[in-house]
């Protein structure tokens, strides 16, 4: 099943031009099954090296469950979670053998499924004791860092601390991502891509820091490599999810930061940052959604018990360096504010000088177990989101590569609310209204994020490797809905889904949802950081026998599709109230084998009819499959339209 790529387009054995429609597994892939590792459950993280994240993302006895009612919904493609901690939480090259051959037995079930897919080592904001997941905590103490002291100086935002049932305010969703701005995340980051550059004196014996957190994660991802190199269903890799710049291009100030006053929480500069670590407390503004923007509601004294995050005995690495110290007065004061924006005269760029190097390299060691492996790149989530031209410095042939791009609707996934008759335009900074202006913003905003890939490697195909919505809107009134209308009390959800995937078929874009959590409740979501994104909950599963059963919002994502194209597509759309779906591709009569189109039974209930312009049709109903076999080359259509 191994793919090739071809400009924008993904290409199988046959010549065929494929198109993934997938799922991230899953959600609650990010924390451990043993000991319970929801983020609602209050932890030190102190057992940090006695962890299991065996059965991730579901225990090996529901395999097959899930595995079919994915196939079954239509999706080819699965982006599948891994994290660093699962596989090197114990210490340094102490690899979990429980997890790896879980992961490998996982992986022999999967193979008859037939599904396309490429590993996700994940994190977000670092690890999990940094408000996130990700990374193994014994990585703090290499650098002298105390993360029983994050809460307490500041350093990190993190749930299984503040989370208070009785008072929301204790923890907002979507509010772990003020961890970007902190310092524990900020900090890390920084040294994973710009230690030998911003840190040269911090050093794991004679190993500069950088080389040590690169080295150790590249080779904790070959270890899953290594276990699943046999196996057909596997295409590739991402090299690392939404990864961070740290500092990296800041000034310490915090002057002309891009973006920095769409910050939710507290709105650290790094100088803020570095001195509430370093026990000193700072007046720091905090920032809300007040409508439709973000603003500042009021300013407070952090760190007022003067708590430093530093192992007692450890140097304050970024003092060390010269970026800030005490002045007379013991006040403290900038030394280099363009310590991360300016290395040897010149200033700095992630993508260029940092980024890029860095998925060269994690190229290069899994190719050497895996050599046909397809890289999915990030860069920075919100950047690549809004579609900006970025100086990825990659060649065509060191590739494959896919940009696999993230892309949510701002307004919803921050505020839990479906905005489908008005939202907010984060590429335009406007607020845009009407549904079909929604609609339109979204088409143009994915085809700025496809056109972006055309200037990286020569040209690459795009995948979107998350979008999705919340499922627990309105304060989960659809869960409390849920027993008297069934489906229909995911209205919203359908609605604003079916506008999503319009805007991909226009696009023709690859895309993997986010996500599918075997584990979801209703209560606590996708048991991370009070997300609840998950398509399939067992709190919906009101009848096991029934494959659909357990689906949220099925109708808005279980839609029809071209699988495989004898050709080149061009042109993909389909209107959910209506039922009719329609498909152009350019044939061509040296591909031997068919086009494949999906047809899932739930939008024809009753059935459907077919309209070809050329070529022999088969229809394979219990897969919910037509084959089209064409005759001549040139332009070809093929339309379906339900039966009422």
């Amino acid at each position: 099943m191994t793919l090739t790529t071809k400009n924008e387009w993904l290409i199988d054995q046959n010549g065929r031009t494929v198109l993934l429609r997938g799922l991230n597994l899953g959600g609650s892939s990010k924390v451990p099954t043993r000991p319970k590792g929801a983020t609602h459950i209050k932890t030190d993280f102190r057992d940090h090296r006695d962890v299991s994240f065996v059965g991730r993302p579901f225990p090996l006895k529901e395999v097959d469950e899930h595995f079919r009612r994915i196939k079954h919904w239509g999706f080819n493609c699965l982006r599948f979670l891994i994290t660093w901690e699962a596989i090197e939480h114990r210490g340094p090259k102490k690899y979990d053998k429980e997890y790896l051959d879980y992961i490998e037995e996982l992986f022999k079930i999967a193979e008859k499924f037939k599904f396309y897919i490429f590993i996700d080592p994940h994190q977000d904001v670092w690890s999990r004791m940094t408000g996130g997941d990700g990374a193994p905590g014994w990585l703090f103490e290499k650098i002298g860092l105390d993360f029983t002291k994050f809460d307490e100086s500041e350093a990190a935002f993190v749930m299984q601390y503040r989370y208070n049932p009785n008072n929301p305010k204790s923890y907002p969703p979507m509010y772990w991502d003020n961890n970007n701005v902190r310092f524990a995340n900020a900090s890390m980051w920084t040294l994973f891509f710009g230690g030998k550059d911003f840190a040269p004196s911090c050093k794991v014996g004679d190993i500069n820091i950088q080389d040590y957190l690169q080295g150790h994660y590249i080779e904790a991802v070959k270890q899953i490599a290594h276990r699943v190199k046999d196996f057909s269903s596997i295409i590739g890799f991402d090299s690392l999810n939404e990864p961070k710049k740290g500092w990296i291009e800041d000034k310490i100030d915090g002057s002309g930061k891009e973006g920095f006053s769409e910050v939710l929480g507290h709105a650290f500069t790094p100088l803020d940052a570095m001195l509430t670590a370093a026990g000193y407390p700072r007046i720091i503004p905090y920032r809300e959604i007040k409508f439709t923007s973000i603003k500042e509601t009021r300013k407070d004294v952090l760190n007022k018990n003067r708590i430093p995050c530093w192992l007692e005995g450890a140097q304050d690495i970024w003092r060390r360096e010269g970026i800030w110290d005490l002045d007379k007065n013991e006040t403290p004061i900038i030394l280099n504010n363009d310590h991360f924006t300016i290395f040897k005269g010149k200033k700095v760029d992630f993508y260029k000088d940092y980024l890029s190097p860095f998925i060269l390299t994690f190229s290069q060691e899994i190719r050497t177990i895996i050599p046909h492996s397809i890289i999915f790149f990030e860069g920075p989530e919100v950047s690549m989101m809004m579609g900006k031209r970025t100086n990825f410095d990659l060649s065509r042939k060191e590739g494959p590569f896919v940009n696999a791009a993230h892309w949510y609707d701002v307004a919803s996934v921050t505020t839990k609310k479906a905005w489908i008759r008005m939202s907010y335009d984060i590429m335009m900074d406007k607020l845009v209204f009407g549904k079909k202006k929604v609609q339109k913003m979204y088409d143009q905003q994915l085809a700025k994020i496809k056109k972006v890939s055309k200037y990286i490697a020569g040209g690459v195909p795009t995948l979107l490797g998350e979008f999705g919505l919340h499922f627990d809107l309105k304060k989960k009134k659809a869960y409390r809905t849920y027993a008297k209308k069934g489906q229909k009390a995911f209205k919203k959800n359908i609605e604003a889904l079916n506008m999503y995937y319009n805007a991909m078929d226009i696009n023709l874009l690859h895309g993997t949802q986010w996500n599918y959590t075997a584990d979801n409740c209703n209560d606590w979501g996708d048991l991370w950081n009070l997300e609840d994104l998950s398509i399939f909950s067992r709190d919906q599963q009101v009848d096991p026998t029934d494959i659909n059963s357990g689906g949220r919002a099925i109708k808005g994502f279980c839609r029809p599709h071209f699988l495989y194209c004898s050709g080149t597509p061009l042109k993909m759309e389909f209107n959910l109230k209506k039922g009719n779906f329609y498909f152009k591709f350019n044939g061509d009569t040296t591909i031997k084998m068919p086009t494949v189109i999906f047809i899932p039974k739930i939008q024809y209930p009753l059935g459907y009819e077919i309209q070809v312009s050329d070529g022999e049709v088969e229809e394979k109903k219990d897969e919910q499959l037509v084959y089209l076999n064409i005759k001549k080359d040139g332009v070809h259509t093929i339309e379906i339209n339900r039966i009422s």
